[in-house]
């Protein structure tokens, strides 16, 4: 027993009240970790998609580039498609690497795939900004291809994770 009248010190964690000090805040709460994850990851999703529609309207734009002196085609927005889709799908499968079953890999493509499809077909004042031969499919395979193998390829690598995982 303490003869001094000295109040006794606070303990660890505790504030001169007796409540912890974390209390009213959420710093140790795993909930609000996981809901910041959450909206994190929707917003780089977000972010992924709006960097897609950009991408399909600029490679849509250059793709009726021509050399100067012949005029031949030179469809180099094809090659940045198909250097560019499958960024995007890794970059989208990087926000939910430990989920098997996310569709997050999917949206970038889907966006780039839909931009590309509805802008470069119709617009208001009739045919769409995509021209009427060979590129215009050169550009679809370009971007969806070489995209869609790296989906499936991130899918497989996640559901053999998963699986090994639970096996173990």
């Amino acid at each position: 027993m303490s003869t001094s009248d000295e109040p006794a010190a606070p303990a660890a964690g505790a504030s001169s009240e007796g409540v912890p000090r974390s209390a009213g805040s959420s710093e140790g709460d795993p909930r609000s970790t996981t809901r910041r994850a959450a909206v994190l990851a929707v917003l780089v999703l977000v972010v992924l998609s709006l960097d897609a529609v950009l991408l399909a309207w600029t490679e849509m734009a250059w793709l009726t580039l021509r050399t100067v002196d012949a005029g031949i085609p030179l469809p180099l927005s094809a090659l940045v498609a198909a250097l560019t889709t499958p960024v995007l799908v890794l970059a989208a499968d990087a926000v939910l690497p430990t989920s098997p079953t996310s569709r997050a890999p999917l949206v970038p493509l889907a966006v780039w795939t839909l931009t590309v499809l509805v802008a470069g077909l119709w617009s208001p004042a009739g045919a769409g900004v995509l021209p009427a031969d060979w590129r215009a499919i050169l550009l679809l395979a370009a971007g969806v291809l070489p995209g869609a193998l790296v989906l499936s390829w991130s899918t497989g690598r996640r559901r053999a994770r998963a699986a090994a995982s639970g096996e173990g």
